[in-house]
């Protein structure tokens, strides 16, 4: 849980502080979103990758490595741009453009690993029919992260500077690197043992795989978009400063929270021993639809209580392909179920990101916000068609 609270602060902070960070270095939107998918990119990538290595070399020195390589790849935010701001013009904003999309692929190489750590915890762990709940408690730092960052890292910038900021949580993630060499051992963990397992990587043939792809991908996609424009959303529509993002922004992140928990006990209820809950995945598609009226009102509260639902009912997609993950995979794939899985999501965030920042430059938010209550309709559909039946297909168990 503290591994994947870490990633999200690390990941939060540009997101937060993007009104000032935007207005310092002169990037547009578009040029945000576009820097901001080196992250998607390099995570869609490597989550699959982490996924197999902690399956094969353990969670120890897995995470070990990765939460090395992110930590060096926050902190280095901080110098983003620091040879070139004085220049101005094209020379600055092309220096930070460039800066800032090294420094989020580096991060997102690292952050790969986060959740098929946190789900092959939980699989290792804990009975079946505690699993949903395990997994959710290890994601749930997550949600926990991006609510935490708008408090932390907002009076902290208005002081030090945003780029203090990103020093801030390279130091974090050294205080988590010792706690983690602490205690990642038994009783905590099961022993690694060399040798046991091979490396196995994800077949793309397989629908297993593309089912997972469909639902956690499509499905839970607001996760990332609410994340990452909404504070920009709030500032250039509703007129919100910096500061008041910072009083509010966690809010969004406390149905993140909240929903971790309520699908992680619906799906050890009524999908612990189902491949296929159709009717879980259908109720999650009607919950999604409310996002699309977000740019009817003015009313920043109400705003607001939509980005909360739409986190909330994102949750669900995500908890509920793991539990179906977990279920038509081997267990000694488990950290491979989860990097499709967030990987699939980190494709879907690569592709859609830079569409929504050009259309937030254009001011087309409506289109956003309907199709962002749309896609996960197409995930579900895709889904449905792709999941049955699995009893035709014996030979996936293996």
């Amino acid at each position: 849980m503290l591994c994947t609270l870490l990633s999200y602060i690390d990941r939060q902070v540009l997101a937060v502080l993007s009104p000032t960070i935007l207005k310092d270095t002169g990037l547009t939107a578009s040029q945000y979103t576009n820097a901001v998918s080196a992250f998607s990119f390099t995570y869609m990538l490597t989550n699959p990758i982490w996924g197999s290595l902690l399956d094969y070399i353990g969670l120890r020195r897995g995470m070990l490595i990765a939460v090395s390589i992110w930590t060096v790849a926050s902190a280095s935010h901080a110098f983003v741009g620091q040879s070139t701001a004085e220049l101005g013009g094209t020379a600055g904003w092309f220096g930070a453009y460039l800066g800032f999309a090294l420094a989020r692929g580096l991060l997102g190489s690292g952050e790969g690993a986060a959740f098929p750590g946190a789900l092959r915890t939980a699989v290792e762990a804990l009975p079946e029919n505690r699993q949903s709940r395990g997994m959710a408690l290890g994601y749930s730092g997550a949600s926990m992260g991006a609510l935490l960052t708008p408090l932390i890292v907002t009076p902290i910038a208005a002081i030090y500077g945003w780029r203090f900021a990103f020093l801030v949580t390279g130091a974090l993630g050294l205080l988590w690197l010792l706690l983690w060499l602490a205690v990642a051992r038994p009783p905590f963990l099961p022993q690694h043992q060399p040798g046991k397992l091979r490396m196995q990587w994800p077949d793309f043939r397989e629908r297993r795989l593309w089912v997972i792809v469909s639902s956690f991908g499509l499905g839970g996609m607001a996760l990332g978009i609410v994340g990452y424009l909404s504070p920009l959303y709030l500032n250039r529509v509703l007129g919100l400063s910096q500061a008041e993002l910072g009083r509010i922004l966690w809010i969004p992140f406390l149905g993140w929270e909240i929903g971790y928990f309520f699908w992680g006990w619906i799906a050890d209820r009524y999908a612990a021993h189902t491949d296929r809950p159709v009717r879980l995945f259908v109720l999650l598609t009607v919950l999604s639809l409310p996002v699309a009226l977000v740019t009817l009102t003015n009313n920043w509260m109400i705003v607001i209580a939509l980005f909360f639902w739409a986190t909330f009912v994102a949750d669900g997609f995500v908890v509920l392909s793991l539990r179906v993950g977990s279920r038509i995979y081997p267990k000694d794939r488990t950290g491979m179920v989860a990097g499709i899985g967030s990987g699939s999501w980190a494709a879907v965030q690569a592709a859609i990101l830079p569409i929504y920042g050009q259309w937030f430059d254009h001011g087309w938010y409506t289109a956003c916000f309907v199709s962002m209550s749309v896609l996960p309709m197409l995930g579900t559909l895709i889904w449905f068609h792709l999941s049955k039946p699995w009893d035709k297909e014996p030979a996936q168990k293996s």
